[in-house]
């Protein structure tokens, strides 16, 4: 028994928070992430922060050749990305003791996974890839089969996988194989149902993929700089280093470079024009009318001859403030959507394949909302 209060007060906090120490939950006492305290008086957090900011240098760079490779190399990227996340989240629940007695059970995940992948991009690209092959008749006679059972071929794929599972079943394991089918077919509606809209819209035109892209970046970016030197009102609970500092922050920030973004990418012809077949390169096309500058008169408060009373806008650009309003608002939500899902499993992150923001599925939470 320990006679002193004060050093068993201290042993009891202490054992708490090692207790507590596997969940997201960190009290805000020991984490000192709001409340009365700013996180840059925090000197654990600069190291942390430079691990973090050297990894979004890596990323951002990546990112920047990839675009500057084209459509085809973009899509590539958003593939391997849905790789990974899928990973993560197909680890999230899976127990060692189940596995070793499911040989090959989880082939049957991937299974679906690539069978929705064919499903989704089959139809998004199908008649880009007949665009592709045209001059060629033999391999035009192909896709043009490939594509016309395109379908049904998906559909007797997912029976496969689901007549798969059908007999895999194992008694004493109804429960677990069944809650990983379900989450399975849950992966696949977060993994898939954003990321088609996003390749759609990559061959559009890649200003359609690039600009929201980079708004979540930037608010991302702009809610940890403020949260980081600012923040002390906590935002939501499901996540206590968010606060209302950063989030006002990342809006403001967020919708002012979106203005600016899209005037400056809106005059690239290479990131305006739509790609109709499958080939690599750079693009040259007419501008559309969102991208033909427009005379702007500011109104009439501002004194005559005032330097900027008249400007040059690209009609985009008002589209560009619900964009960025809509990066700033909603996208966040994916995160605490994320947020919510850590503190469930009681994990801190989905993996560790980025030094500094945990896994894939962290670091494009707000990507996929």
């Amino acid at each position: 028994m320990i006679k002193d209060n004060g050093s068993n007060a201290q042993v009891t906090q202490a054992g708490r928070i090692r207790r507590r120490k596997g969940s997201n939950e960190v009290p805000a006492d020991a984490g000192q992430a709001n409340g009365k305290h700013l996180l840059v008086n925090d000197q654990n957090k600069y190291r942390s922060m430079l691990i973090r900011a050297y990894s979004s240098i890596w990323m951002i760079g990546g990112f920047i050749f990839v675009v500057y490779m084209g459509h085809l190399y973009i899509w590539a990227m958003v593939v391997i990305i849905q790789i990974f996340m899928a990973k993560e989240l197909f680890g999230l629940l899976k127990k060692a003791n189940e596995e070793k007695q499911l040989p090959g059970f989880r082939h049957l995940n991937w299974h679906f996974f690539f069978t929705a992948m064919l499903f989704v991009y089959g139809r998004i690209l199908s008649q880009r890839l007949v665009n592709t092959v045209t001059t060629d008749k033999f391999l035009y006679k192909i896709v043009a089969n490939l594509i016309k059972y395109h379908m049904v071929t998906c559909y007797f794929l997912y029976i496969a996988g689901f007549v798969w599972f059908i007999l895999s079943l194992k008694k004493k394991m109804y429960k677990y194989q069944f809650g990983q089918y379900a989450w399975t077919h849950m992966i696949l509606i977060v993994v898939f149902t954003q990321s088609s809209f996003t390749v759609a819209n990559i061959f559009e035109g890649i200003f359609w993929f690039l600009l929201p892209a980079s708004l979540i970046v930037v608010n991302d970016i702009a809610a940890y700089i403020f949260g980081f030197f600012f923040g002390k009102t906590p935002l939501i609970k499901l996540s206590p280093k968010k606060t209302w500092e950063g989030f006002i922050g990342a809006s403001v920030t967020t919708i002012l470079s979106a203005f600016v973004l899209a005037n400056f990418l809106g005059r690239f012809q290479w990131l305006t024009c739509p790609r109709k077949d499958l080939s690599t390169g750079w693009l040259q096309c007419n501008p559309g009318p969102l991208f033909m500058p427009e005379n702007f008169t500011l109104p009439g408060l501002l004194p005559e001859g005032f330097l900027w009373k008249e400007m040059h806008v690209l009609p985009v650009q008002w589209h560009a403030l619900g964009l960025g309003l809509f990066a700033s608002i909603i996208a966040p939500f994916g995160g605490f959507f994320a947020s919510g899902f850590k503190r469930a499993f009681k994990i801190k992150d989905f993996g560790d394949s980025i030094p500094g923001h945990g896994g894939m599925t962290d670091r494009m939470d707000c990507q996929v909302s």
